[in-house]
């Protein structure tokens, strides 16, 4: 079973030091950036960690914001499973996880943004149903799943 659990002292440590393998480091923002990132910007981050039978096993943070002036009210602004962790399923249970908590919420759509190229996570969030809208954003490819 894998759960999203809130980020406390049990477990701070843990999300800390978690790591992708070198390759995907391109791809994703290190867990120490996004928890001070998620610190500044309070108002809208929901941060977890993604546990499984117990053990940290990565790391999600949502965008929620019902006032966001591009209309993503729901955004998974991170998402990363531990280089000895991945292909599992994590990730995918991670998503439907959120997924629950966004309709929860009364959400329709779940937001999300990649970096393109080879080794990079499009595939994987193509697989899992977010189909790209045309937008560029900052770079990253932009793309929608409908709940």
């Amino acid at each position: 079973m894998v759960t999203l659990e809130p980020i406390d002292e049990g477990n701070l440590a843990a999300v800390f030091d978690l790591d992708v393998t070198p390759s995907q480091r391109g791809f994703v923002a290190r867990n120490p950036w996004s928890l001070a990132q998620a610190l500044t910007e309070y108002a809208v981050a929901w941060p977890r960690a993604i546990v499984a039978d117990g053990e940290v096993v990565g790391f999600l943070m949502l965008e929620i914001d019902p006032d966001d002036s591009d209309g993503r009210c729901f955004y998974l602004w991170r998402l990363m499973v531990g280089a000895e962790q991945q292909g599992r399923g994590f990730g995918a249970r991670a998503i439907a996880a959120a997924c629950d908590e966004v309709r929860a919420r009364g959400g329709t759509e779940l937001y999300t943004s990649w970096v393109e190229g080879e080794g990079g996570p499009g595939p994987f969030y193509m697989k899992l149903g977010f189909v790209p809208t045309g937008e560029i954003d900052d770079g990253e490819t932009v793309a929608r799943l409908t709940l």
